[in-house]
Parts: C-alpha cells; sequence; structure tokens
C-alpha cells in the first residue's frame, strides 16, 4: 500500500534531497581533508624548493647545477638508477612468477622476505653491508687482498639501493598476476606453446601496466635514496655522492642556494616520474575498459 501526504505526495519524495545533502556532507569534507594535506605537506613544499632555488638569480641556480661535484652527484644518481631498476626488474617479475604460478613449500617465507626492506630502516640495512664488505667486515679481508671496492665505491652505493628498492616491481606484479590466474598460460601450454613462449605472449602482455607502475616507483625510490646510501657512501664529495648526499652536504656548509638548485632538480625528477605513474594508470584504467567492453556480450 502506497502512504501519501495531504497534497498526495509520497513522504519518500520529500526525504531524498535532505538524504543527499546529509550523504554529501562526508565526501566534501574528506575532500577537503585530503586537498588540504596535499597543499600542506606536498605542493608548498614544492613551490618553496623552487623559490630558495632561484632566489639569487638563474646564474646562480645554473651555476649551481653546472659544479663539478653536482654534476658527477647527478651522473651518479642516475648510474645508480640505471643499474639497480633493470635488476629489480628481473628479480620481481621472477618472484611474482614464482609465488603466482607455482605451489611450494616456503612460499609464504619468500613473500614475507620480499617485504622485508619495508620494516628494516634503511640505515640498518646501510650498515649490515659494512659489516659484510667492510674494510673490518667478514668479507673485507679477502676483497681488499684482491683489491675489490665496494664500500665506499659504486658497487656498494648499487647494493644499498638494491636492498630499499627491490620490493616495489614484485609488489606490483603479485597482485596482477593473482588476479590474471593460470588459465590462459595452461591453455597456451596445452595448445603446444614453451614455457617460455607462454611467458613473452601470454604473462607479460597481460602484466605490462602493472610492470611499468612497478618500475616508475622503483625508480624514484632509488633517485631518492638517502638513508642506506649515506652509510656505505662515505661522503666522498665528486666519488660517491649521490644527489641527495649532495644536497646534504650544500646544506650543512650553508651553501643554501646550491642545495635549493639540486633539491629542485631531484624535485623535477620525481614530477616527471610522478606524471608517468599517472600515465600509466590511465592507460592501464583504458585498457581494462576496453578489454571489458570486448568481452561484455553484444
Amino acid at each position: 500500500m502506497k502512504i501519501t501526504t495531504v497534497n498526495g505526495s509520497s513522504p519518500t519524495a520529500h526525504a531524498r534531497p535532505t538524504d543527499a545533502r546529509q550523504a554529501a556532507w562526508p565526501r566534501i569534507v574528506m575532500t577537503g581533508v585530503a586537498l588540504g594535506f596535499l597543499l600542506v605537506f606536498l605542493v608548498l613544499p614544492l613551490i618553496a624548493v623552487m623559490t630558495q632555488a632561484l632566489a639569487k638569480g638563474f646564474g646562480t641556480y645554473m651555476s649551481a647545477l653546472s659544479d663539478p661535484a653536482a654534476l658527477h652527484a647527478i651522473y651518479l644518481t642516475l648510474i645508480v638508477t640505471a643499474v639497480a631498476v633493470p635488476l629489480n626488474l628481473v628479480f620481481g617479475v621472477a618472484a611474482a612468477w614464482t609465488v603466482t604460478k607455482f605451489d611450494f613449500r616456503g612460499k609464504s617465507l619468500l613473500v614475507t622476505l620480499i617485504d622485508l626492506p619495508f620494516a628494516v630502516s634503511p640505515v640498518i640495512a646501510g650498515l649490515i653491508y659494512i659489516l659484510l664488505y667492510g674494510a673490518h667486515g667478514w668479507l673485507g679481508p679477502w676483497l681488499d687482498a684482491h683489491d675489490i671496492n665496494i664500500v665506499f665505491a659504486l658497487p656498494g652505493l648499487v647494493l644499498a639501493t638494491l636492498f630499499v628498492t627491490f620490493p616495489f616491481v614484485a609488489r606490483e606484479l603479485i597482485p596482477v598476476m593473482e588476479a590474471q590466474g593460470r588459465a590462459e598460460e595452461e591453455a597456451a601450454l596445452s595448445l603446444g606453446a614453451s614455457g617460455w613462449q607462454t611467458f613473452l605472449r601470454v604473462t607479460l602482455p597481460n602484466v605490462k601496466w602493472g610492470l611499468m607502475y612497478g618500475v616508475i616507483l622503483c625508480s624514484a625510490r632509488a633517485m631518492g635514496e638517502f638513508g642506506a646510501v649515506s652509510v656505505v657512501s662515505g661522503h666522498i664529495r665528486g666519488e660517491t655522492n649521490t644527489m641527495p648526499l649532495h644536497i646534504e652536504i650544500l646544506y650543512n656548509e650553508y651553501q643554501y642556494a646550491a642545495a635549493f638548485a639540486v633539491a629542485s632538480l631531484l624535485a623535477l625528477l620525481a614530477l616527471v616520474t610522478l606524471a608517468a605513474k599517472a600515465f600509466v594508470e590511465w592507460r592501464a584504467s583504458r585498457s581494462h575498459a576496453l578489454y571489458d567492453l570486448e568481452a561484455s556480450p553484444t
């Protein structure tokens, strides 16, 4: 039985606008809080860095970036990233493939070890490499006898960066591969495809956006790493200082304009990776929408 008021209208008709306004308030408040945090903790600091970097003029800004120590720090940062990211890519794909496609004893332990760098302080990671490869470490005398330098050299920077960044690719791929399942790979194998062909033509195309997303996050983390790299670098100016370490030295020496100039370049690199991340997310959502449209019955 339909209940009506005196003028013949339903009571729910009057309740809907009020309910809609009440439901909108939590969304407005939470959106305002999120935007406020972004403004205070992201946008304003970036504006402050750019402002301070150019405070003494563009000439001073370019002079700080063209300093030999700064150029070497930029070069070293890019080299460490260029070495660490491909190695993490190989490890991440192998680990995600192993975890999602096979059942074996110790699987949960492997997943836990992948997450270990998220729980361990980067400084502790650096100290671990000092303990292993330092002059008085477990392998130090043997390395010294064979004239191999790891700590206070490029290999140590790469190892420290690898440790703090290796979960990113694997952690992005594992949920994607789990959602993908094993049906397509099993179908390809039943049709005569080899394991390598199945991996290249079935698995990788299905996870390419998650793979790119993980690589972008890994690259951003590698360029901005400070703690572990600081411990194993020795802070040798012009030799083992990456961009974050060079910024710290300049700031401690009260060279604020130069410090903010290099910091602005590091921030710009972060913005580039953020733009790449947004593009990958957009393409992934577009690809999924097209796939759902093609899969839906007509």
